[in-house]
């Protein structure tokens, strides 16, 4: 297990749209395993295969409950909404005010390739918008109310 590259924004592979994963092959076990150990040495909570160069419909997330893999995942549901603060490992020391569902459905493929489907709320519910996003070539910084701030930037002290 290694870490990758995180691509960072304005990087072309941020913009393509990931082909499905027809069949968990090793390279692709190395590559859900780089990208926890490349989310968690980087303090995220979710990473999607562009996000590490790789074309392919694969999420990892983590919002303190426990590993997530999503492959080939599909927002199959959505109510409520929230808006807060969120930020993103391809623009690193920016956040951004965003509106999402704060209920979300998701059906996907899981690290044995059986389907499941799995639900969140608040945290969880963003990050499976946030990452799905990625795998369409779409990121979070069009979707802010106000732009892009800088972390830290004392606004909120």
């Amino acid at each position: 297990m290694a870490t990758r590259k995180i691509r960072e924004l304005g990087e072309e592979v941020l913009t393509k749209t990931c082909k499905p994963v027809d069949k968990l092959t090793l390279r692709t076990k190395v590559l859900i395993n780089d990208m926890f150990d490349t989310m968690y040495e980087a303090y995220g909570v979710g990473l999607a295969a562009p996000q590490v160069g790789v074309l392919k419909r694969i999420v990892t997330i983590d919002v303190g409950e426990g590993p997530i893999v999503l492959i080939n995942p599909e927002i199959i549901e959505t109510s409520g909404e929230q808006t807060g603060e969120e930020g993103c490992l391809s623009v690193p020391g920016k956040y951004g005010i965003v509106t999402r569902p704060d209920y979300v459905k998701v059906r996907a493929l899981d690290e044995d390739m059986q389907e499941r489907e799995l639900e969140g709320t608040g945290l969880l519910a963003r990050a499976f918008c946030h990452e799905i996003d990625h795998l369409d070539g779409n990121m979070y910084v069009g979707l802010t109310k106000d732009g892009l701030h800088d972390v830290g930037s004392g606004e909120e002290e």
